[in-house]
């Protein structure tokens, strides 16, 4: 039914895409350098005021007594540094404007009264502020690695109140930070920008390293721009001495492909506020029991202050989130990528059409398959309604909007029961499946071969949209698109056990991914099932991408079972383009002896 020489041919235009991308590749920005001593940052009184923060504020969960009185000592502090900068014989002198907003927000207890302190001390220029961010709540007590941020936050304060800058700098202490983020979100969704960038301080005194020190990622699509991450990471290097890292081609290729970061770098950059996390135990964060240094502290506070002055006197950073790919000191642009992805779509769109073709000469019901690969989809999208409906009814104590770190995804009773009850719509769903395809006389089981090719619309209309709305997220189904050509043509088709492996690695990619964030993350199964769940709760996967990702397994289930079904039908009028023709000649003519007469037909 698919016509193996068009597939071939239409990988030409590949070609010509793929030298087009190799001219677009460009140089990484050079990073920005400081030209100061960042000496001025004291690890041991940052060291001391962590120990006794620590002690006095054990208890931070968000929005809590332990959180406010912290965000008010927070503020005192920042208040007694001076009001409106000025010059003095001694050069410049205080600074900082204190300022408290209060708003609701979702948390890891649910929906809590939550505190945000603003601090801004102005530059004596006009040009864009930096932005210093640093959360002080925790999911669990003392958390003194999670709490070095906001010692290092007011350090970094008495610094800047006694040093002149050129860009007004601007420190927020949020809450939300332990998971949510909506402390961050808020000052995104509320600032009165524009600013040049953002650094938001994590763990900076914990002595369990994970690579790479500068989390990039947002919760939208992209990153922070190049430069950013370029001169956060110099700052470092210089500084500890030590590589900070950088993002894998697979990390990057994850996070575009499927946005998801557990910082609060990730609403900033979402808004289009470029910025970067800095952080001793990397994107998976520290743990409530991980032991602290002050050397550390100091290295890294010594690191963030050298990346800001080096922000400060230089030129601006470019507007928006990087989109393309980093790989061997080199960039890839998205539109490059959306190129290719573009062009590898194209052999399976036009082998689809061809079969399209060939289905409807044999007056195949490819409408009717269609429509039965997209009610394979409903059990996938009912499941994820039901997970919607338990947030919103608030059973499902708590859906934030943003993904929750490890140290607070506990998979408890309460999680498990979540989980179990999901699955069991899921399989309730399936089971009733079969009733609802009889209600629209369409049979279960794939009986034409024409349910090969309605499938493979439905799965390409997928991938046409998706490319459109994510280029990268279109890479996920390119290997479906491909491989599975072998299960939807009936003289290709293998055998059930090769042709269920091809079906698997269809799947391949998805699971990459899923397997790349456990991994990142340091989640087991259970966590896994556990945040997929949170993640569609809490609306972090809208719903149009709940519909794509429901209609694409959808797809993959309706594969499946075309894999499972041995041999071809026969059902509808055949044609004679079954069977390529290989002889060339004149219609009328038969060959030699087919009218008799031949020694050899006279010896028959």
């Amino acid at each position: 039914m698919l016509n193996g020489r068009l597939y071939r041919a239409a990988f030409v235009p590949f070609v010509f895409a793929l030298a087009i991308a190799a001219f677009s590749l460009t140089g990484r920005a050079n990073p920005l350098r400081s030209t100061l001593a960042p000496d001025a940052f004291e690890g041991r009184p940052a060291f001391a005021e962590l120990t006794g923060l620590a002690a006095e504020f054990p208890n931070r969960r968000p929005g809590s007594r332990g959180d406010q009185a912290l965000a008010g000592h927070i503020a005192r502090e920042l208040e007694r540094l001076g009001g409106t900068g000025a010059h003095s014989p001694e050069g410049w002198v205080g600074g900082f404007t204190v300022r408290t907003r209060r708003f609701t927000g979702q948390t890891i207890d649910g929906e809590r009264q939550l505190t945000t302190i603003v601090a801004q001390r102005p530059g004596s220029t006009d040009a864009k502020p930096l932005v210093i961010v640093a959360h002080r709540d925790a999911a669990a007590g003392r958390a003194r690695a999670e709490l070095s941020a906001t010692a290092a936050l007011l350090e970094l304060a008495r610094v800047f109140a006694a040093r002149e800058t050129q860009r007004t700098i601007v420190l927020v202490s949020t809450s939300g930070g332990s998971g949510g983020d909506a402390g961050a979100a808020d000052f995104a969704a509320g600032h009165s920008g524009p600013f040049d960038g953002a650094i938001v301080l994590g763990d900076l005194a914990g002595t369990r390293e994970r690579k790479p020190f500068v989390v990039p990622y947002s919760d939208a699509s992209g990153s922070a721009p190049v430069r950013l991450q370029r001169t956060v990471d110099s700052a470092i290097t210089l500084e500890t001495g030590s590589d900070p890292g950088a993002p894998s081609g697979i990390g990057q290729l994850a996070h575009l492909a499927f946005p998801l970061t557990v910082g609060e770098q990730g609403p900033l950059n979402a808004a289009g506020i470029g910025a970067v996390l800095v952080q001793v135990s990397g994107e998976h964060g520290p743990s409530s029991s991980d032991r602290v240094s002050a050397q550390r502290l100091e290295a890294f506070g010594r690191a963030v202050l050298s990346a800001v002055d080096a922000l400060d006197s230089g030129a601006d950073l470019p507007s928006g989130t990087q989109t393309g790919l980093l790989i061997q000191r080199k960039t890839i642009p998205a539109w490059a990528v959306r190129l290719l992805a573009a062009a590898l779509l194209l052999p399976p769109l036009i082998v689809a059409a061809d079969g399209l073709a060939r289905a409807r000469r044999r007056r195949q019901a490819v409408g009717r398959w269609s429509l039965w690969t997209l009610l394979c989809a409903v059990p996938f999208l009912g499941a994820a309604l039901f997970a919607v409906l338990l947030g919103a009814l608030g059973i499902i104590g708590a859906t934030p909007s943003a993904p929750l770190p490890p140290n607070a995804l506990s998979f408890d009773g309460a999680a498990a029961r979540a989980v179990l009850a999901v699955l069991l719509v899921f399989t309730l769903a399936w089971l009733l499946w079969p009733m609802l395809l009889r209600r629209l006389g369409l049979s279960a089981r794939p009986d034409s071969d024409g349910a090969g090719v309605g499938m493979l619309l439905v799965l390409l209309g997928v991938g046409v949209v998706v490319w459109a709305l994510n280029p990268f997220a279109a890479l996920l189904l390119l290997p479906a698109m491909h491989v599975w050509l072998l299960i939807v043509s009936p003289e290709l088709r293998p055998r059930r056990p090769a042709a269920l492996a091809l079906v698997a690695i269809g799947l391949l990619p998805l699971v990459l991914l899923m397997a790349f964030y456990a991994h990142q993350l340091g989640l087991g199964p259970g966590r896994v099932a556990w945040m997929a769940v949170l993640l569609v709760a809490g609306g972090h996967i809208g719903a149009p991408a709940v519909l794509l990702w429901s209609v694409a397994l959808g797809c993959a289930t309706a594969t499946a079972m075309l894999a499972l079904t041995l041999g071809s039908s026969t059902s509808g009028p055949r044609d004679d383009d079954m069977k390529e023709v290989t002889i060339r000649g004149p219609l009328s003519y038969a060959g030699p002896g087919s009218l008799g007469g031949t020694e050899s037909a006279l010896r028959r």
